[in-house]
């Protein structure tokens, strides 16, 4: 029996992030801890004595900002003297492939326990692997052509070569990676079927979705419609009987793309005649000279229906990002504003939206999420979430308020109320400094700062010439709950 689900932010930026922490999540449902993708700082964080008690481990895709750590704690397992345990790894097929690709360098030679001779080593010899999502029944694979010649060929589940009238290996002439182009049966088109197909097809993909069951009653489940980042990635929902949570991975998720993505008709750019076309089984060049529909009408009903019931931990940038959802256009997705909680956002973000920050910890509670703050439960009931400089805030409407949102260009922004500035203006706002959870009035004074002290009180330091004072302060939070209505000092 599980009591709703609770996620520690580990990390919530970017690789470009001055704060630097990327993304990681600790998600705990009942005994069971499960580390979402690795790219924060775990060792700093969680340190090598906590480590040993966490061997299971989810990754959505390979950009180093979600895997980083991969290596180091996979070779941490393997020689730590007191951990007996491998690393148990969830991920898709095709996201564990890239991964044990890109992770070989690190991995496929040791020294003996001897010290005395340089040894292969699998990838097997560190990980356990467990696959999310189901398997493709069509795949690349090199096969033995005598005299130690290999060459590639495109083969079902059953082994049996496929023919070029329905599938074709193009090669990349920028990058040499082979990429499978496949003719669909029903539109009779050519398509990328990892991109065209979701894993609900059972045209492309085998029935078993490999869901995973856990003995104390949630499943984790891949989820690959709604996730349209360029390389192999993958959502991840963790459900119990009571809850559903979904991390929507790095995506692009805007409904009017995706309509085009399944709408549009492409037309081939052929670089040879028809019949050379039809008959050619390699071809070197862009995949996308001959791609026809980039994605299936199955795959955009799944992609709008992934996130129904669900609270959804989405990412988000700024303006005119190319592979994530860009703030601005939050209003074209399907996603539930009182749902949802924005990660991987830039340094400095102004949002209606909750925002993760490092350190931050969420529990999802039936329909409901809350942030976890000393022992309470609260609503993330502010009007604006800020972050700026390191520091993260909560806004409340208040028509006296020191500050003023405005909006330019469809991002919302701050400042000091009764400055100019070029936006539509919203409302005011009185803004408070959030720490670990506890909201405090944030200081104009640049000699004042908020300190968070060992024993957990936070105490207002004011400097000045003559030397520094520090006092004590309350937690404004419980007073703002009220003002909302809200029920207040909801119990872990």
């Amino acid at each position: 029996m599980t009591d709703g689900i609770t996620v520690r932010i580990l990390g919530d930026s970017g690789p470009f992030s001055k704060v630097g922490k990327s993304i990681g999540y600790l998600v705990t449902i009942g005994r069971s801890n499960f580390m979402l993708d690795c790219g924060a700082a775990l060792f700093q964080q969680i340190g090598g004595q906590g480590l040993k008690y966490l061997n299971k481990l989810i990754i959505t895709h390979c950009h180093d900002d979600h895997k980083r750590w991969f290596t180091d704690l996979v070779i941490f397992h393997r020689y730590a003297p007191d951990i007996t345990e491998k690393v148990h790894l969830f991920a898709s097929e095709e996201v564990t492939g890239e991964l044990c690709r890109m992770s070989e360098p690190a991995l496929d030679r040791t020294l003996s326990n001897d010290c005395k001779t340089i040894i292969d080593i699998p990838c097997n010899a560190y990980v356990n692997y467990q696959t999310l999502g189901p398997l493709a029944k069509y795949k690349i694979v090199a096969k033995t052509q005598g005299k130690g010649r290999f060459q590639l060929c495109v083969v079902d589940s059953g082994g049996n070569v496929i023919g070029p009238e329905r599938a074709k290996i193009v090669i990349s002439s920028k990058t040499n990676r082979p990429r499978l182009l496949f003719r669909d049966p029903e539109y009779k088109e050519w398509v990328e079927p990892e991109s065209f197909y979701p894993f609900s097809s059972s045209l492309f993909y085998e029935e078993d979705k490999n869901v995973y069951s856990d003995p104390e009653g949630f499943y984790i489940e891949a989820v690959k419609s709604p996730v349209w980042h360029g390389l192999p990635n993958i959502g991840i929902k963790f459900r119990t009987a009571s809850e559903t949570l979904f991390f929507s991975s790095d995506t692009v998720h805007d409904t009017a793309l995706w309509k085009e993505l399944y709408s549009d008709k492409r037309t081939q750019s052929l670089k040879m005649s028809r019949k050379d076309f039809e008959a050619a089984y390699f071809i070197q060049g862009d995949i996308n000279d001959y791609i026809e529909r980039t994605w299936s009408k199955e795959r955009y009903r799944d992609a709008v229906e992934a996130f129904k019931d669900a609270i959804v931990i989405h990412d988000v940038s700024v303006r005119d990002s190319v592979v994530h959802t860009s703030y601005n256009k939050l209003g074209n997705t399907v996603l539930d504003k009182g749902k949802t909680i924005l990660t991987h956002s830039p340094d400095t973000l102004t949002s209606e939206w909750a925002l993760c920050y490092p350190d931050k910890r969420f529990k999802v509670v039936r329909d409901r999420f809350f942030e976890i703050a000393g022992e309470n439960l609260y609503p993330m009931n502010a009007d604006i979430y800020h972050k700026e400089e390191g520091r993260y805030y909560a806004g409340y409407r208040n028509e006296n308020g020191n500050y003023t949102v405005y909006k330019t260009g469809g991002m919302l922004h701050i400042a000091p109320a009764g400055t100019g500035n070029s936006g539509e203006i919203l409302f005011n706002i009185d803004l408070y400094e959030d720490i670990s959870g506890r909201y405090f009035p944030k200081l104009e004074d640049k000699g004042s700062v908020y300190i968070k002290r060992e024993d957990g009180q936070v105490e207002l330091v004011r400097t000045t010439a003559k030397g520094s004072r520090g006092e004590i302060v309350s937690d404004c939070r419980d007073s703002l709950v009220e003002k909302e209505a809200e029920q207040t000092n909801y119990k872990l």
